[in-house]
C-alpha cells in the first residue's frame, strides 16, 4: 500500500468515525427537547411535587405540567400552571443558561427535569421577571413584597405537545 493510498484510508476512517459519534450524541435543541436528554418516564405531576414540597425545601425532580408563560425577551424562563385553580405558578429556569425555550410555549405540556427548591424571590426580581413577562408599568409597580415561592430550575426540558 502506498503512503497516498495509506493517508487516504486514515482519513476515511476519521471521517467514518466523527459521523458515527454525530449519531450517538444527544442533541441540544431538536424542537423536543432542549438541554439534558429527558424522558416522560417517571414524572410527576406539578400538584404532586407541591404535596411532596411541604416537608423539604428542595429536592431533584422530575414533573410534568403546562406552562403558563415564557420570557418574552430571551426564552430565559417559563412558568408551570397547575391543574387546580388557585395554585401559584412555579417559575422554571434553566441551569447556568446553558439553553433557552421557544417564546410562545404558553399552553403546551412540558416535562422539567432538574431540582425543586422554595426560596424567598426579591421585589427586584419579581419585577424584573415583570417586565420580561410584558406586564405593564403599573402593574411591575404594583409589587412591593419579596414573595416566598416554590421554584425550579431545569437541567433539561422536553416539550410533549
Amino acid at each position: 500500500m502506498t503512503l497516498k493510498n495509506l493517508s487516504t484510508a486514515i482519513f476515511a476512517l476519521l471521517v467514518l468515525a466523527a459521523c458515527s459519534s454525530n449519531k450517538n450524541s444527544k442533541p441540544v435543541s431538536d424542537g423536543k427537547h432542549f438541554g439534558t436528554n429527558v424522558t416522560a418516564k417517571k414524572a410527576i405531576t406539578y400538584e404532586e411535587l407541591m404535596v411532596k414540597m411541604v416537608q423539604v425545601d428542595s429536592m431533584p425532580a422530575k414533573v410534568v405540567g403546562t406552562v403558563n408563560s415564557v420570557c418574552q425577551k430571551k426564552g430565559c424562563w417559563m412558568t408551570l400552571v397547575s391543574a387546580q385553580p388557585g395554585k401559584p405558578d412555579m417559575r422554571v429556569t434553566f441551569k447556568n443558561y446553558a439553553f433557552f425555550m421557544p417564546k410562545d410555549l404558553s399552553g403546551k405540556k412540558v416535562v422539567v427535569d432538574g431540582f425543586a427548591y422554595v426560596e424567598t424571590t426579591s421585589v427586584a426580581d419579581l419585577q424584573h421577571y415583570a417586565q420580561d413577562a410584558g406586564k405593564s408599568k403599573a402593574e411591575i409597580e404594583k409589587i412591593n413584597q419579596p414573595k416566598r415561592e416554590l421554584l425550579f430550575e431545569a437541567a433539561g426540558v422536553l416539550v410533549l405537545d
